[in-house]
């Protein structure tokens, strides 16, 4: 896996130019200080990024996410599986020949001499099969036929023919079957991306907001750090004014220890999060800077079981291609059905024929009716106790109710999710509201413990148990409003509403 460098973001560029430079500069526990005057090199400042919108990274994954790729490779291929089913009924199929035949017949003793004759048979025809499971036939034909006596002759033919099911294989809906599946199949390719679609979006703003909450938490990590570096630097000043103890000291030099610890563990959980990102986003562009990320309008909308539920059920991908499934369902059924009736064919043809001495006299004399003929029969075909056919028709009835199940549990499932979704919102909102007010009185808490600690009045040990108790709360409320974010988020991919909100026009 390719890693991005620590100055990827101005977030990291910030904490890796003035934070940690003075974490890396703290001495270890009992350590000595940095001496008076010294000095280090300044870093020449990075320029700073554009912030980088959710809106743009649901952008970017449209363009460049692989599941979504992957997905228009498929109503594509569907989309050539209707082609292949119309072209059985819209295109005519045309087939030619030539033959060429010579010989001599053997002799009768000395009495009767053999014969030689050649002749040569191009034929030209076509067939077409329509919607009422009949095939057309139209059909050419110019004979030569050349024999000892010196005579050749000229023979044209044109046929017609028609077969028509009467029974199995007869109407228009057993007939357009095939092609109304394949069209179906298109309907549930796109339902197929626009799902995609709604779980890319729904993963890149899960993304995004945990990108947030990293970056926030490392803020609040590297404020803790910087505060355990300034008591220490604080305690090791007083310590030589008489004003503090050794145990001061070593217990605020073990607080930027676990300090700078978890500032290491926050960087790394951002260069997570920022990969988790950019892996939706793009394609192995991991060493792409990613822009300040914010959580942006933080309003929450009034939701309800019942209104979510209707968006749902209108317009969830999963259940509507449970939907079209069902319809494919019932065009099996109905072909197993019609396969289970004798096959009764109705065939006729109709034949003019010339016999003429030069192929054009031939070719023009096919409709001067010097010959003639017709046909016209019934053939019938019926399998022995149709055993076959009455289990494949069972089978298509078994599979229909089984989707039919099938869709009612999806169905059930999508209620069940609505109201996870509704009541996570609604807790969410909740929550934050009483995390709000926690960390406000954690604030008051920690500035009147720092106050009594600069005052003598109290020990490291009450200062530090104060910071911890805030940099909590802050985090517990930073948690608690991606949580919200997110949950609106799952909310708006079984509305179906995410693709309202960024624009987003399904063309796969």
């Amino acid at each position: 896996m390719i890693r991005r460098p620590l100055l990827a973001t101005p977030f990291l560029l910030a904490l890796a130019t003035a934070p940690l430079a003075s974490a890396a500069d703290a001495p270890a526990a009992g350590g000595m200080a940095p001496a008076a005057g010294a000095t280090t090199a300044a870093k020449p400042a990075a320029p700073a990024l554009p912030p980088f919108r959710l809106d743009e990274a649901v952008a970017r994954a449209l363009d460049k996410n692989f599941d979504l790729q992957l997905q228009r490779y498929s109503v594509r291929s569907a989309s050539d599986s209707v082609v292949i089913a119309d072209a059985a009924y819209g295109t005519p199929t045309a087939t030619a020949s030539a033959t060429a035949t010579g010989g001599r017949s053997a002799a009768l003793g000395a009495v009767t001499p053999g014969s030689s004759t050649d002749s040569l048979s191009p034929r030209a025809g076509l067939s077409q099969k329509i919607d009422s499971g009949a095939t057309l036939g139209l059909g050419l034909g110019l004979d030569r036929s050349a024999t000892a006596l010196g005579t050749t002759p000229y023979a044209g033919s044109i046929a017609l023919s028609v077969r028509q099911p009467l029974l199995q294989g007869a109407g228009t809906a057993v007939n357009r079957a095939a092609r109304d599946r394949a069209r179906l199949g298109v309907k549930a390719a796109d339902l197929g991306f626009k799902s995609s679609v709604l779980t890319v979006v729904h993963d890149v703003e899960f993304a995004y907001y945990n990108l947030v909450f990293a970056r926030e938490q490392l803020g609040v990590r590297q404020f803790s750090l910087d505060v355990a570096q300034r008591l220490l630097d604080e305690n090791r000043t007083r310590l030589q004014a008489g004003d503090r103890t050794e145990l001061d000291v070593l217990q605020s030099s073990v607080a930027v220890g676990n300090a700078r610890l978890a500032v290491v563990t926050a960087v790394q959980s951002v260069r997570d999060r920022e990969d988790a990102l950019l892996k939706l986003i793009g394609r192995f562009a991991f060493d792409t800077p990613v822009g300040p990320v914010a959580l942006g309008d933080e309003s929450v909308p009034d939701v309800s079981v019942p209104r979510s539920y209707g968006l749902a059920r209108a317009g969830q991908p999963d259940l509507l291609s449970a939907q079209v499934n069902l319809s494919q369902l019932r065009l099996d059924v109905l072909t197993a059905d019609n396969s289970r009736r004798p096959a009764l064919d109705l065939a006729g043809g109709l034949n003019l024929a010339s016999r003429e001495r030069s192929y054009p006299e031939a070719a023009t004399q096919l409709f001067t009716a010097r010959g003639e003929s017709w046909s016209l029969g019934l053939n019938l075909t019926l399998p022995w106790g149709l055993k076959a056919e009455n289990a494949r028709y069972r089978q298509a009835v078994t599979s229909l109710d089984s989707a039919q199940t099938r869709f009612e549990q999806l169905d059930q499932n999508l209620l069940a999710q609505v109201r996870t979704a509704v009541r996570a919102v609604e807790t969410g909102k909740e929550s934050l509201a009483v995390a709000t007010s926690t960390r406000d009185l954690s604030q008051q808490t920690y500035d009147r413990e720092k106050a009594r600690y600069d005052a003598g009045l109290s020990t490291v040990r009450l200062l530090r148990d104060a910071e911890a108790d805030l940099n909590s709360a802050k985090i517990s409320e930073l948690q608690l409003r991606v949580s919200l974010r997110q949950a609106l988020a799952e909310l708006a991919r079984l509305e179906t509403t995410s693709l309202q909100r960024y624009q987003i026009k399904l063309e796969p």
